[in-house]
């Protein structure tokens, strides 16, 4: 259960930051974390895997199906998992079934789109056919969604945890044919099962914030009564879980969460970034690093570490609109994340003609990338949601899994995940290798110059 903590750092992170503190030091044994054996972790192909064991791990669950994600969306793939859960339900029903998506994201339409009632129209829908057996939540962080959402993920199936950073709709699930490519692992693990469940049973079950999205729909006012109190609770919330001591053969496996930049996970993952002794590699679909960890990973080239960092390309970005599209303002995104990098690697140009700072692109036609994740040395690697950029830093509630893998367990494994990302992968050679603002559609450089004027740009990076 959620164990309170200052209101600053809580324990884990605490721990997490006794790193080096002396040169050579390593992660301290007494960093707590969940025994878990290396062969009870698989590391799934993409997205095609990913959607087939969320189909089969909801067919076999007998006790208890948590899906946590940004969004459930109304389309085929929704429709298919929605489907899926009530079929579980009807054949078993003592099973539990309880779903948590973003409040806010759950009630609007598609960015650009339409004005629509969003995805808890479909949720009232299917209650209203098939009965309220599957429990569909929404879950506020604030009034509104500009200023931070739900970004937890992980599913859980009675003892079974599957993890990934995607939320669930037709291109997360390459359902149709295009695809958004992430990460999905799935761990058998009692423990850790138990441990996920808990804190969603403990945090957010009977808060007056977290409602039920898949009854009549409510009048909704400008404030979320009981905000307050929960954003109260999550500040303080922790992953609870019984350390066990890691054997030959296992690894252990940390859960984390946080929100706002002093949580847990966000103060873990600085840690573990100045933690590392010979190299890092950063996975994140947005390059929009905030302050403190670009700081940080400049400090490691400076210090003769390898930083490997592996983004999309700014046509693989979620927020791309080809040019022969309408012009809408939020396709200017990939732009300024392009933007971003140039001016990363133009800073550290030395170290990428050194080979110590390695930039890889990722394209495959018209697919997009939405990976996440760090790896730090050969022993450490992160499962996360956290687009590691500021909205995430200060804004949303965000969740991870530390994994120590001291005997290199999972190295062959993550190697393989490893290869084939950067199959798809362009490596860059020099800043120049990318485009500037004078190559744009002109509406895109004329928007972008008049955003540089009045700094706007830098409240977009921060916000979106």
């Amino acid at each position: 259960m959620p164990v309170p903590t200052s209101a600053k750092q809580g324990p884990l992170a605490r721990m997490f930051q006794r790193f080096r503190t002396r040169r050579g030091d390593r992660l301290p044994v007494a960093v707590p974390g969940i025994a878990v054996p290396a062969e009870a972790i698989r590391v799934l192909s993409g997205p095609a895997e990913f959607r087939t064991v969320l189909l089969q791990r909801i067919a076999a669950a007998r006790h208890r199906i948590i899906l946590v994600a940004l969004y459930l969306q109304d389309d085929a793939a929704g429709r298919e998992i929605l489907d899926a859960l009530y079929a579980a339900r009807k054949a078993h029903p003592a099973l539990e079934i309880l779903v948590l998506v973003d409040a806010h994201r759950a009630q609007r339409g598609l960015i650009g789109k339409v004005k629509s009632p969003g995805n808890a129209a479909l949720y009232r829908d299917y209650a209203a056919r098939l009965g309220e057996g599957v429990k569909i939540l929404g879950v506020p962080i604030q009034n509104r969604e500009l200023f931070g959402v739900l970004h937890l993920k992980g599913f859980v199936f009675d003892d079974v945890v599957l993890y990934s950073g995607a939320s669930l709709n037709e291109v997360y699930l390459g359902h149709g044919g295009r695809y958004r490519l992430d990460r999905y692992h799935l761990l058998e693990s009692k423990a850790l099962a138990d441990c996920l469940a808990e804190f969603v049973h403990t945090t957010f079950l009977g808060q007056a914030a977290v409602t039920p999205l898949n009854q009549p729909e409510q009048p909704r006012s400008r404030t979320v009564p009981g905000l307050r109190t929960l954003r109260q609770v999550l500040r303080q919330a922790e992953y609870g879980f019984a350390e066990a001591p890691v054997s030959s053969g296992q690894v252990s496996v940390t859960p984390l969460m946080g929100l706002g930049a002093t949580g847990d996970l966000n103060q873990s993952l600085l840690a573990l970034l100045k933690a590392t002794q010979t190299s890092l590699v950063i996975y994140t679909p947005y390059f929009n690093l905030p302050g403190i960890l670009r700081r940080a990973v400049s400090r490691l080239l400076a210090q003769g570490r390898e930083v490997t960092i592996v983004v999309g390309d700014k046509t693989a970005n979620d927020f791309y609109i080809p040019p022969t599209e309408p012009f809408r303002v939020i396709s200017l995104l990939p732009y300024l994340y392009e933007a971003n990098l140039r001016r990363f690697t133009r800073t550290h140009r030395a170290a990428m003609d050194a080979g110590r700072l390695r930039v890889h692109l990722w394209k495959d036609g018209d697919n997009t990338f939405h990976l996440k994740g760090l790896f730090v040395d050969q022993d450490i690697a992160v499962l996360t949601g956290h687009n590691l950029n500021p909205r995430a830093w200060n804004l949303d509630l965000e969740n991870g899994l530390v994994i120590r893998d001291p005997e290199g367990l999972l190295r062959e494994k993550h190697q393989r995940e490893r290869a084939a990302i950067l199959a798809h992968t362009t490596k860059l050679t020099s800043f120049l290798d990318l485009d500037t603002p004078s190559a744009y559609p002109p509406k895109v450089q004329k928007a972008l110059k008049q955003m540089s004027r009045t700094r706007i740009d830098r409240l977009v990076n921060r916000l979106l």
